[in-house]
């Protein structure tokens, strides 16, 4: 579809229109587009003169958005932050290989990350780039290729690959372990435990899984696994952590095993990717390697 060039204004007067509205100031648009104030207030006219539409109210030298306008400036407001996503991504990438793919924090970090080198060397043309997601999302308006997730197959609309499962363990700091005289898993139930708010029944699956009825459990709250390991390491409580993720704390002794048995989560990482999307290059190159460094 050709759209007509009438309803296509230039990106100087979108420019011009957008800063007005968002900083109600047209000397301030000036100084940031390097242009006089006449030739702000001149871009702005010209476009309503386009559209047919007015765009401000204006009350002496006082502007003020119409709904229209209000509403208009909301929508353009994303395409040109789209059209400089993708114009960074261009420049960043002149092959045009690249995938946009979201991760779970702690995962991206402890796991993810350092692993990352050896995707490059295979496949140096295409740019992975990551931005963080704790929850499902739609893909069709974050604009992503892929996401790394944690938990069911429930996610509408999109494929799985599951990566692995993984186990966790109640860990804590040395002194918290001593100074509290950590034996049986029961003991636990007078400490204060470390919660993360994703998975907030994940003490009580621990708890029943180590034949011990759990009351009603509180503690702090964390939306992270990086996070919350930090606080345990400070002696701010035990924490249900998965082992994988903090192999290198345990061995260097900022944690230790508090008590009792680690059981399987329930759940799973899954790599998940929008329907019709599975034959995108960059995405089956990242899928096929990725499938083979959870395989190692």
């Amino acid at each position: 579809m050709v759209v007509p060039r009438r309803f296509l204004p230039s990106i100087n007067a979108l420019l011009a229109f957008e800063g007005v509205a968002r900083l109600g100031s047209v000397t301030q648009v000036a100084e940031q587009l390097a242009l006089t104030q006449g030739a702000v207030s001149r871009q702005i006219q010209n476009l309503e003169r386009q559209l047919g539409v007015a765009l401000f109210v204006r009350d002496k030298k006082r502007l003020s958005l119409t709904q229209a306008g209000a509403d208009y400036a909301e929508q353009i407001r994303d395409a040109l932050n789209q059209i400089a996503k993708a114009s960074l991504m261009l420049k960043a990438n002149p092959s045009g290989g690249s995938l946009n793919l979201a991760i779970l924090p702690t995962f991206g970090m402890r796991w993810l990350a350092p692993r990352l080198g050896e995707f490059a060397e295979l496949y140096p043309q295409i740019t992975v780039n990551l931005t963080t997601r704790l929850k499902p999302f739609d893909f069709t308006d974050e604009k992503l290729d892929a996401a790394i997730h944690f938990g069911d197959t429930d996610w509408p609309g999109v494929e799985y690959l599951e990566l692995m499962t993984e186990t966790v363990a109640p860990v804590c700091a040395p002194a918290f372990k001593r100074d509290r005289a950590l034996r049986r898993p029961e003991d636990l139930l007078t400490q204060p435990l470390l919660h993360l708010n994703t998975r907030p029944n994940a003490w009580e699956h621990w708890f029943e899984a180590n034949q011990v009825t759990p009351p009603a459990l509180t503690g702090m709250l964390f939306d992270q696994f990086g996070t919350m390991a930090q606080a345990a390491i400070h002696g701010l409580g035990a924490a249900l952590l998965p082992e994988f993720l903090i192999a290198r704390d345990l061995e260097e002794g900022r944690l230790v095993h508090a008590v009792g048995a680690p059981i399987k989560s329930v759940g799973a990482y899954y790599l998940v990717w929008p329907m019709g999307r599975a034959q995108y290059v960059p995405l089956a190159r990242f899928r096929d390697w990725l499938s083979t460094a959870i395989a190692a």
